[in-house]
């Protein structure tokens, strides 16, 4: 069971939790394969979805998830709310809450906003995403995903590249990575890599060819143009060189059964050459598949769990 009223970040959670929420969407996922992919959970609960950033493939996997369970779920714009109009987070918040609501699932581009609301709302909080804090559902269906093709994570040798700095994904990635076991190397340009990055447990190289040859899944971010105040890279053509991958990268590194991962979205040409979607091993589809099976596991393991 898991510990705690909320998830607003994979630092908050032991490995036990983690876990106990992929075992969990491990039966969720079942569901998602039955004619009819459905079950009565949380039926006559309710579901807010608070989005203040733009999302498409975490609002709508955790609106699916809701409905998967049975629970009616409610999409919250703030451009049509009393938000334009000076009402404050909390504010909102608290009077969505009182409309009888059974979780909320925030998503913000300020770090620390799921924090704040998990301390003054009774409802359980999830955070979809807070600015460059972390973004802990994408960690577990990350985990998930790893886990359901490699059989383990323990051991594994894990490359995290790309806008380290900036990246909420990242640091939900590396804290349950390293939970959980792995051996994580941190790979982008200075510029991109948190000064403190060592005392998170994980390595750093200064480029993706350096570490091909040693690592079992390679996760590729995208690069947080919105969130930099100033250029971090001389050019997306640099960037791509020595910090993106290609198939040409791909075929020169030995082993066979490298996994390749992605967030997304992707900047295709970027972080990633487009041929690299048909490479066999590339698993982004699989890990949006799989997002909503855990979505699924942590809204039953906060309301019903």
């Amino acid at each position: 069971m898991l510990r705690g009223k909320d998830l607003v970040a994979l630092a908050d959670l032991s490995k036990e939790d983690i876990l106990y929420l992929l075992d969990t969407a491990e039966s969720m996922k079942e569901v998602l394969t039955r004619d009819i992919r459905k079950v009565p959970t949380l039926r006559g609960k309710t579901v807010v979805n608070l989005f203040f950033e733009p999302s498409t493939r975490t609002r709508t996997s955790f609106e699916m998830a809701g409905k998967r369970l049975s629970a009616d779920v409610v999409n919250f714009s703030a451009a049509t709310s009393s938000l334009t109009k000076g009402e404050t987070l909390k504010d909102t918040a608290r009077n969505i809450e009182a409309m009888g609501v059974d979780a909320v699932v925030v998503r913000h581009k300020a770090s620390g906003a799921s924090r704040y609301l998990s301390r003054v709302l009774e409802a359980p909080v999830v955070n979809a995403g807070d600015g460059a804090h972390e973004h802990p559902t994408q960690g577990l269906l990350d985990l998930f995903t790893i886990r359901e093709v490699k059989g383990k994570i323990q051991g594994l040798r894990v490359a995290v590249a790309g806008d380290i700095t900036h990246s909420r994904v990242a640091r939900s990635d590396i804290h349950g990575l390293v939970k959980l076991g792995a051996h994580v190397v941190a790979v982008g340009p200075p510029t991109m890599m948190p000064p403190s990055i060592e005392s998170m447990g994980v390595s750093v190289a200064p480029s993706v060819d350096m570490v091909l040859e040693e690592v079992d899944v390679v996760i590729m971010l995208r690069i947080q143009l919105e969130r930099q105040t100033s250029p971090l890279f001389p050019s997306l053509r640099e960037y791509s060189k020595y910090f993106g991958l290609n198939m040409d990268k791909l075929k020169r590194r030995i082993a066979e059964d490298l996994m390749v991962m992605h967030p997304g979205p992707v900047n295709w040409g970027v972080e990633l050459s487009p041929e690299v979607s048909d490479y066999p091993r590339n698993v982004i589809l699989d890990q949006v598949t799989n997002g909503v099976a855990v979505r699924m596991a942590v809204l039953y393991a906060l309301i019903a769990g």
